[in-house]
């Protein structure tokens, strides 16, 4: 059976539109992404990754970035323990701890290995803590999330063969029974 790449990336296009709605993302806010490709083909996720669908994947995503101007991390496969690749310059503003390691398709996944390769300045990082994601495959993404998480649900379910999931988060409420979450006016905040 042949891959239908542009449903494919309809499918993807959809998904990250319905996310921005949701999350109401912001320039230089950081999606986290986990993609099997695997999976996508309808293959085992670690079993069958294809550069072709990591281009096809690829091409969508950078769309969006353009579009929203939102920065990315891409999350490797468990052989490097779920690393995430990002670019250097959003390394380095935020901080982030950089690790030594190159992803290729057999060790970080056809996705993560095609972003170190596309992406500007591209860096590893063991962990961020990402104000969006998105989940194509199951690859358990929830680990690079801001506290706390809120399922963003999408009309697509799926891209390719692949179960996709979307999470957007949102500041932890905190206090009681007499704590505001909502600022009317400021000048109301200390009476």
């Amino acid at each position: 059976m042949a891959l239908d790449l542009k449903a494919i990336q309809q499918a993807l296009a959809t998904a990250l539109d319905d996310l921005n709605q949701a999350a109401d993302l912001k320039p230089k806010q950081l999606v986290v992404v986990g993609a099997s490709t695997s999976e996508v083909a309808g293959k085992h996720i670690g079993s069958a990754g294809t550069k072709e669908v990591a281009e096809a994947l690829w091409e969508v995503l950078y769309n969006f970035q353009q579009k929203t101007d939102i920065s990315y991390a891409f999350q490797c496969c468990e052989h490097l323990n779920r690393a995430l690749v990002v670019e250097s310059d959003y390394s380095f503003v935020q901080q982030l701890e950089q690790v030594s390691v190159v992803p290729v398709g057999s060790a970080g996944g056809a996705m993560a290995a095609l972003a170190f390769k596309k992406m500007k300045g591209a860096v590893m990082v063991e962990e961020v803590k990402a104000d969006a994601g998105i989940d194509i495959g199951d690859t358990l993404i929830g680990m690079h999330l801001k506290k706390v998480a809120v399922p963003v649900r999408s009309t697509v379910k799926s891209v390719g063969e692949a179960h996709v999931t979307m999470a957007r988060t949102r500041p932890k409420l905190i206090g009681g029974e007499r704590a505001v979450y909502k600022v009317v006016h400021r000048d109301e905040t200390c009476d």
